[in-house]
């Protein structure tokens, strides 16, 4: 069992950063995969990125390539996402998620667990 609680959201405007973070319980955390969703009003929940437990191999949605950077601290069973360049359509609530192996990382489906999600609004 994992529990997932996503820090760091907030209002910045366009061209600006954000750190998100995303806190672990339990022991196995160095052994799921980890990802990254957000979910925009009136739109479906989508894969952002995700990172092997290794965090040596990581994913992304092409949109998100070259702006967002997904890494991990298993000692500190903390996952992050940093968010440059950010626009007005990366506005959406961001989920930390955990699966155990790798194989569909980029399907929500394939999650077993979840958090509650932190809100990440940029203005233009």
């Amino acid at each position: 069992q994992v529990q997932l609680v996503e820090s760091g959201g907030g209002l910045v405007q366009a061209g600006g950063s954000l750190r998100l973070s995303c806190a672990a319980s339990g022991r196995t955390f160095s052994s799921y995969v980890m990802g990254w969703f957000r979910q925009a009003p009136g739109k479906e929940r989508e894969f952002v990125a995700a990172i092997h437990w290794s965090g040596l191999t990581t994913y992304y949605a092409d949109s998100m390539k070259g702006r967002f950077t997904i890494s991990r601290d298993n000692a500190k069973n903390t996952v992050y996402l940093q968010m440059n360049s950010l626009k007005p359509e990366d506005t959406a609530l961001y989920y930390c998620a955990a699966k155990e192996g790798l194989f569909g990382y980029e399907l929500r489906a394939k999650y077993h667990f979840w958090g509650q999600g932190t809100q990440v609004t940029v203005s233009s």
